[in-house]
């Protein structure tokens, strides 16, 4: 992509307003918190700690707005707490130039490396910076320093405080997060009635297994229906993929593929129930259709083999998930609708499936060990944080090639001149340029050029409006106040609409903020916006300078994924060899991998699309070519997962020796592809050339090791060189 595309689509993507849905319960609890501790710092100690205190509460309810899985009160802690530290710091440096520079050089460049530790944490550790270049230009002695940083750290305390006495939707994003896994796979179970071969997104489910993790606390008070549905929907996933692909499901066409067409449909519907029942709290209010169609007396006569055995799994896993799904409220009352399904679910003409909660659980081959109780994700405690976190940053530090150690690198250095630029310029009040940069600087291009063009559109408009107000009505300290407080507000409820918007509300906050004691009146709309320019220019400058660019990286994200997706296969096929030698922990752990990689491939060409980049080596439709490839490796492996066999099954001895040959060939296969050439799969090929002599029991891991075969073909299809024209 040349340079003039790439800022093209960067000033759209940042110029864009979204249609998201808005939660004005949350922003009027934030605007709460933040005017109770405006006005009461205002009363009892006037209005300079009524502006410290303002960014304080301010910031920390931004940060309970992040895209976090932490709890919301120590989110708030946590923003007040380490903003009081370095504003007070910033405060006994301020009088000095050259040691307030060093000072904010440090603070930069750890804000700039946290961001590996996460956005949030990235968000609030970018975010204390802006904060710190604003605060230190109140005039203030360094007695009252201290003063100034409790008040800043009492904004956090009450935003946190609020959240305790005022929850609103109690593990709301946890129910969302589950309830768009199980949407997520009742769309998959509609698909598949007409594309046998569906593909399907696994970040519904990785988001929520994010959500899973609790801390110790909070899994002692999660609700019931949170506990095990999302280990349901894990295994419902290659149920229904096996049931419905013609290659070890039921025949592509006749009544084994009507009744499978109708068992999906029913399913979908399931799900979706299950799915409004999480999301709201309420009982599954089962559609009659979809009961109507599980009742068919003549499954077990219709499908045979696999097919069946995917089907007795299905009904015994849709049924744990509609229980599962049954808030605590419903749990004392009669189970009508969930009494029906389960005898429906359950009485077939082969053989009673079992495995419900209100049945002894059974271990016959081809049904569910169901009964049993989840084990929480437990998420560390903060304290325990402390030392990872500064494990991985050391690691960090140690990569040349990183790009969150260059982000560092880069934003420091932007923010120090910026700082002194502004400092030396006749237009006073430096903090502008610097503040723009912090904020707008993201470890890749396209968001930092992005966030540029927002930051500057939106300064030339909130400040443009703002100074107008201010000039118009010249308000004294109460209007001031009352208008930071709305701009606070609008701020908190249009934060997703946006950045362009945030920045419009953001740019006329602190300009009624500032003004509120006399700091910031005397600079001018004019000489506002040629600061914030100056920022964001000096922001894009230093990308196109010292980037790190994702483009030459995607060939390293692809050669991952593929050692994930084999070591998959791998983990899935050996199990068919020893059945009783390796639980599915193995197999799940090694899945959890390949969807990791799968993610970190998908968001690395994402952002690779936007650089203006050759792709050294890897074309759009080579990318594309491989992507589609492994995506159907990690599908035929699930295929063969949905049909694992139980301990005590027949052992398939070649098994160990495909699984061999797919772990090399897949290392082999990554460390081809990193030098670009093309991966040859000599290894499996003669595996599976001599399992055509051998007598395989299990004829779904011949199949599957067949499509494995087939798959791994493709993809070094897609990395060959287009011959020449």
């Amino acid at each position: 992509m040349s340079w003039l595309r790439a800022l093209k689509e960067t000033t759209r993507s940042g110029l864009k307003v979204e249609r998201s849905r808005l939660e004005p319960l949350f922003a009027l609890r934030a605007t709460a918190g933040l005017a109770l501790v405006v006005v009461g710092t205002l009363v009892l100690s006037g209005p300079e700690a009524a502006v410290s205190s303002a960014f304080g509460a301010f910031q920390a309810a931004i940060a309970t707005f992040q895209r976090s899985w932490r709890p919301r009160p120590v989110l708030a802690l946590a923003s007040g707490s380490t903003l009081a530290v370095t504003t007070f710091l910033g405060y006994l440096a301020g009088a000095h130039l050259l040691l307030f520079l060093s000072l904010l050089a440090v603070w930069t460049f750890a804000a700039g490396l946290s961001w590996t530790l996460g956005p949030t944490v990235g968000v609030i550790a970018s975010s204390n910076v802006a904060m710190v270049l604003v605060t230190v230009t109140l005039p203030t002695t360094v007695a009252e320093a201290a003063g100034h940083a409790a008040v800043i750290f009492l904004g956090g305390l009450v935003q946190a405080a609020l959240i305790v006495l005022f929850p609103i939707r109690r593990w709301g994003a946890q129910r969302d997060a589950l309830a768009d896994a199980l949407a997520a796979e009742a769309d998959y179970a509609r698909r598949l009635r007409h594309d046998p071969t569906a593909p399907f997104d696994p970040a519904p489910l990785m988001h929520a297994r994010e959500a899973a993790v609790v801390t110790a606390r909070q899994a002692r008070k999660r609700p019931s229906e949170l506990h095990g549905a999302r280990g349901l929907a894990e295994r419902i996933r290659p149920v229904l993929a096996s049931l419905a692909d013609p290659a070890v499901g039921a025949a592509a066409e006749g009544p084994e593929r009507d009744r499978v067409r109708e068992l999906l449909a029913a399913a979908g519907s399931v799900l979706d129930a299950a799915a409004r029942a999480i999301r709201h709290g309420d009982p599954v209010d089962l559609p009659a259709g979809a009961v109507a169609a599980l009742r068919t007396p003549d499954t077990g006569a219709i499908l045979t083999g696999p097919a069946a055995r995917a089907a007795r799994r299905l009904a015994v896993l849709l049924d744990d998930v509609v229980e599962t799904a049954t808030p605590d409220t419903a749990a004392g009352a009669p189970r009508t609708v969930l009494a029906r399904l389960a005898l429906v679910l359950r009485r077939t003409p082969e053989r009673p499936i079992g495995g419900g909660r209100s049945d002894p659980p059974t271990t016959a081959p081809g049904t569910v060990q169901s009964d049993t109780r989840p084990i929480p994700l437990i998420r560390p405690s903060v304290p325990e944080l402390g030392p990872r976190a500064a494990r991985t940053l050391k690691d960090e530090l140690t990569q040349t090639g990183s790009p969150y150690l260059r982000h560092a690198i880069r934003v420091t250095a932007v923010v120090v001149i910026g700082y002194v630029l502004g400092h030396y310029l006749p237009f006073g009040h430096a903090y502008w340029a610097p503040l723009t940069s912090v904020m707008v600087m993201r470890p890749d291009f396209s968001q930092t050029y992005g966030r540029a063009v927002a930051r500057f559109g939106g300064t030339i408009v909130g400040v443009s409006l703002a100074s107008a107000i201010v000039y118009a009505t010249e308000p004294g300290i109460p209007l001031s106040i009352t208008l930071v407080i709305v701009c606070a507000g609008l701020m908190y409820l249009l934060m997703r609409t946006g950045y362009v918007i945030s920045q419009i509300v953001v740019g006329a906050y602190i300009v009624f903020l500032l003004g509120t004691i006399g700091a910031d009146v005397g600079q001018t709309v004019y000489e506002r916006v040629l600061l914030t320019l100056l920022g964001g220019v000096l922001a894009m400058i230093s990308y196109a300078v010292y980037p790190a660019w994702e483009t030459p990286r995607l060939r390293t994200r692809l050669a991952d994924w593929l050692v994930a997706d084999g070591r998959y296969a791998a983990a899935v096929v050996q199990h068919y060899a020893e059945p009783a030698g390796h639980g599915s922990s193995e197999v799940r752990q090694a899945l959890l991998d390949a969807r990791a990689a799968r993610i970190a491939w998908q968001d690395a060409l994402k952002r690779a699309e936007t650089e203006p980049v050759r792709h050294r080596g890897l074309s759009r439709s080579a990318a594309d070519g491989a992507g589609e490839a492994l995506a159907q490796i990690a599908r035929i492996g699930m295929l063969m997962e949905a049909h694992l066999p139980e301990r005590g099954t027949t052992p398939v001895p070649a098994a160990a020796r495909l699984a061999d040959a797919l772990r090399e060939s897949a290392e082999q296969g990554a460390r081809a592809v990193r030098e670009r050439k093309v991966p040859d799969w000599k290894p499996v090929r003669e595996c599976l050339d001599c399992w055509d002599g051998e007598g395989v029991p299990d004829r779904v891991v011949l199949r599957g090791a067949r499509l494995l075969l087939d798959a791994l073909d493709e993809l070094s299809d897609a990395l060959a060189p287009s011959p020449p024209r």
